[in-house]
């Protein structure tokens, strides 16, 4: 039953609507629960209580999942005038302070009862009941009067005080479907961005979105797509490429089927205050908020965003608002505290100063109020104290710097258009401000950057994989680009150099958007390429922005009729795309192999965007892999070259044509990229109405092996032409081969003279020394042997060798090959003189070049794997006469 002296109903409110949720006994409980009640209440319409809702929650589920250690049950209920919220752990037993008993309650330092007293204080009604497993605390808020309709209301202000929008306000409606992709789209919409309904609808809402998060790190689009509201600031890239600021309010929703979508809301970012929600100033002065509010809670609101984008932009978005400013900017040290990166902006043009970075102390544009709280009244007197706000129309400016431990980590600044806005009070009361979300920038900076390190390793470790997984320069070439874009940068090109005395040359071009590749292409190719700078580093390269923008004025200027040649009907909308897409920031990266410049890698970035700190040195890293692959794609190329013009140079010339007889050769060297191997053969005439012709197999394949084939078939040619005899030729190869010493090899070597007759058969002599044996097909289909063995070449000094003599008559075939055909095998199967026969049998009638075919095929089919040793057939066949 209830204790005494407490409520435990809620009236007679009719209950309109009900959220429930358990969170588990651990300590980040308590900052989801006081999420869920947030959210849930903001959704409900309930704005007016929801921070005492979120108050008494979170320290009603720290006791039951802290102190009570059970999991807390919390459930909200709606009705017309009020909200109830319940929330009950599984610990009945727990002691529960009365006033009415005597009891006295915990005081505010202690955690026992704090989360009772402060339903007493500020709660309408409040109760705890039990049940024999569970004991729940609840308290109602009631809704304040207010007239019919009325959600908030300010005061009414003089019209000069109003925000300034254009005469026709245009609120752009656009409606995400679960996937992600566009489903409406509205005619301010068209307006506004320029695309129709036909370009948009059906594509992803991230296409078009440019949002103010690093990729890969904290919250993206697609994640805030799927929460029930959020609310801020991005960009929308026009079809000029530009990025148009708005301000957007999104509220996810779902269909009388269930499924569910996101209505966004958009306006420009000047016009905010058409959509903004007004926040509400937080009570400072009560004893209850003395201990229970976070003073970060109390400027970033609850709960904080959980990545450094998000938790920059919340803050530059309170800081402009707490100051009544027109835009806010934060940024961030180095680690050396040189430099400061823009990493967060709010009514600034767009995301162009986005990872901009300008020094703290010393040269031209410093930026000179860092480390000190500075109040400029009027920037037009101060030139350049704050570089950021250049050309942006902003007069005065307060900052103040963010620190930790006295080291400057930061600098937060608000600015408005007028002069004179602020004073040293507003100093005070930003740095106020900053000190409390220093410590929580810094700890989201460290481990944004840590994790950032360990995707680098990663994306490092890849990229050397694929890198060292190719020798060819092209697909090299392909890979450098195909890393950095998008992940590093929006676009990327490759300049290459041939050598100390070559100009650097456009080697390839990628853009992220494929439309816009030959565009750059063109405008790349019209303009000096970058000076070979061996100095390692990144550095700035204006010339393609610059020259991008000069075209794209003549380009306008011509449309116009205002140019000096005649008008352009058609190109303007390309070289628009092509400025806006090389408008940003551009760096040239040198590859720089074996202490030579090779080539150059240029990055680029779309229009006013910048490169941070990070990504370039990523990009050197990157760059430093690459060189060496592509310098090694370029040595293995030259060294293939040479191996194949030296190859290609072993080779016969083009085979001769015999009368009355036919003859196909087929030759397969093993290895890859080799040409030429330890096989080889040769066709050549010898004298008139005589031709040699030769097959032979050098111990071993590659180059050692062809060097002993290139020295035989030249051999072979010049003692044939000098009129030796088959043995004779083949003994003086013989001693030739032995005089090369280490380098010699054994040989076989099947050689032979053909003589074609006048009634059409062919007289042939051959030797063969150690190869396998010739084989005759018949007319009839029965196969022999042509020859008789004897002794390899390259072994013996003193040969005897004999000269055989075969006929073929007409039909009949002669067949050669070397041991790479009759030693294929398969396991500890190989096809050998017997499968050849077999398959010499079937090919009576078949042309030579048939003949050849078949023996081929046999051999590749005859087993899986591809061949491991060189390979050659040579086939001769006398045609039959054809008969009228």
């Amino acid at each position: 039953m209830a204790e005494p002296g407490v409520e435990t109903r809620t009236g007679s409110s009719v209950i309109t609507a009900r959220a429930a949720a358990t969170f588990d006994p651990v300590g980040r409980s308590v900052a989801t629960a006081r999420a869920f009640v947030r959210d849930t209440l903001q959704g409900w319409g309930y704005s007016e209580v929801v921070d005492d809702a979120v108050v008494l929650t979170s320290e009603l589920v720290t006791n039951a999942v802290i102190h009570a250690g059970t999991a807390a049950d919390v459930l909200c209920l709606r009705s017309a005038d009020s909200v109830r919220v319940e929330v009950g752990d599984r610990y009945p037993e727990r002691e529960v302070p009365i006033q009415a008993t005597g009891h006295t309650f915990a005081s505010l330092d202690s955690e026992n009862g704090r989360g009772l007293m402060l339903c007493s204080a500020l709660a309408s009604r409040w109760g705890v009941e039990y049940t024999p497993t569970h004991k729940q605390v609840w308290f109602q808020l009631d809704l304040p009067q207010r007239p019919v309709g009325t959600r908030s209301a300010g005061p009414a202000l003089p019209t000069a005080m109003l925000p300034v929008a254009d005469e026709r306000v245009r609120v752009a409606v656009t409606q995400i479907d679960a996937a992600g992709a566009i489903s409406v789209w509205n005619a301010d919409a068209e307006h506004v961005f320029g695309y129709t309904a036909d370009q948009v609808v059906g594509k992803p809402l991230a296409d078009f979105a440019a949002w103010p998060h690093t990729p890969g790190i904290g919250t993206g689009i697609a994640e805030a797509l799927r929460l029930s509201r959020w609310e801020g600031s991005y960009g929308i890239r026009g079809t000029d490429g530009r990025v148009i600021p708005v301000y957007a309010s999104h509220l996810r929703v779902r269909d009388s089927h269930g499924e569910p979508s996101t209505v966004c809301l958009l306006v420009r970012d000047d016009e905010r205050a058409v959509l903004q929600t007004p926040h509400r100033v937080p009570v400072t002065d009560s004893a209850t908020d003395k201990h229970t509010t976070d003073p970060f809670e109390v400027f970033i609101g609850s709960p904080a965003p959980d990545d450094l984008d998000g938790l920059l932009q919340r803050t530059v978005e309170r800081a402009r608002d707490m100051l009544d400013g027109d835009a806010a900017f934060l940024l961030l040290a180095t680690d050396d505290e040189t430099e400061l990166e823009v990493r967060a902006t709010t009514g600034l043009p767009s995301a162009r100063q986005r990872f901009a970075r300008v020094p703290v102390e010393a040269g031209t544009s410093r930026y000179g109020s860092a480390r000190m709280p500075a109040v400029h009244e009027d920037l037009t007197s101060v030139s350049g104290a704050v570089p950021l706000l250049n050309s942006t129309g902003m007069r005065s400016v307060v900052t103040v710097p963010l620190k930790v431990e006295g080291r400057l980590t930061g600098s937060l600044g608000v600015a408005a258009e007028s002069a004179g806005r602020y004073t040293n009070e507003e100093a005070l009361r930003l740095q106020f401000a900053a000190d409390r979300i220093a410590l929580a920038v810094e700890s989201a900076r460290l481990g944004e950057l840590e994790r950032l390190r360990r995707g680098s390793l990663s994306f490092l470790v890849e990229a050397s994989d694929l890198l060292a997984g190719t020798l060819d320069r092209d697909q090299t070439l392909a890979l450098m680009a195909q890393m950095t874009v998008p992940t590093l940068a929006t676009w990327c090109a490759v300049y290459t150099i041939a050598d100390q005395a070559s100009e650097p040359y456009l080697s390839y071009v990628l853009h992220e958007d494929e439309e816009r590749i030959d565009g750059l292409k063109a405008l790349l190719s019209k303009i000096a390429p970058p000076d070979p700078v061996p100095a390692p580093g990144a550095r700035v390269w204006t010339a393609p922005a610059a020259a991008a923008q000069q075209a794209a004025l003549r380009t306008s200027r011509h449309e116009l009729g205002l140019g000096s040649g005649p008008p352009v009907s058609s190109g303007i909308d390309t070289t628009l795309a092509t400025a806006a897409a090389v408008g940003g920031e551009t760096v040239v990266l040198p590859l720089v192999a074996r202490n030579r410049v090779i080539g150059m890698l240029t990055l680029g970035k779309p229009s006013d965007d910048h490169f941070r700190q990070e990504i370039l040195e990523l990009a050197e890293d990157l760059s430093r892999r690459a060189a060496l692959a592509l310098d090694n794609a370029r040595l293995y190329s030259e060294r293939v070259a040479i191996s194949q013009s030296l190859q290609r140079s072993l080779l016969p010339p083009e085979q001769p044509t015999i009368p009355g007889v036919e003859v196909e050769v087929i030759y397969r060297a093993a290895g890859e990229g080799n040409e030429v191997g330890g096989d080889f053969y040769d066709l050549f005439p010898i004298s008139d109405g005589v031709y040699g012709f030769a097959i032979g197999d050098v111990c071993g394949t590659g180059p050692e092996a062809a060097a002993v084939t290139g020295l035989a078939r030249h051999a072979l040619r010049l003692l044939a032409r000098e009129g030796f005899g088959g043995p004779a030729v083949l003994e003086r190869l013989n001693a030739a081969i032995l005089d090369e010493g280490a380098r010699s090899r054994f040989l076989t070597l099947l050689y032979g003279e053909l003589r074609p007759q006048e009634n059409g058969g062919a007289l042939l002599k051959v030797v063969c020394a150690g190869h396998p044996l010739p084989l005759r097909l018949r007319q009839d289909g029965t196969v022999e042997p042509a020859a008789d063995p004897q002794p390899l070449l390259g072994v013996m000094d003193d040969l005897e060798l004999f000269e055989q003599t075969v006929t073929l008559d007409p039909g009949d075939v002669l067949l050669c090959v070397t041991d790479g055909v009759t030693e294929r095998r398969e396991g500890t199967r190989m096809l050998g003189d017997e499968g050849l026969t077999e398959v010499l049998t079937g090919c009576t009638g078949l042309t030579a070049g048939a003949v050849a075919a078949r023996v081929l095929r046999a051999v590749e089919r005859f087993a899986a794997e591809p061949a491991s040793d060189d390979m050659a057939i040579l086939v001769m066949r006398v045609p039959e006469p054809q008969h009228m």
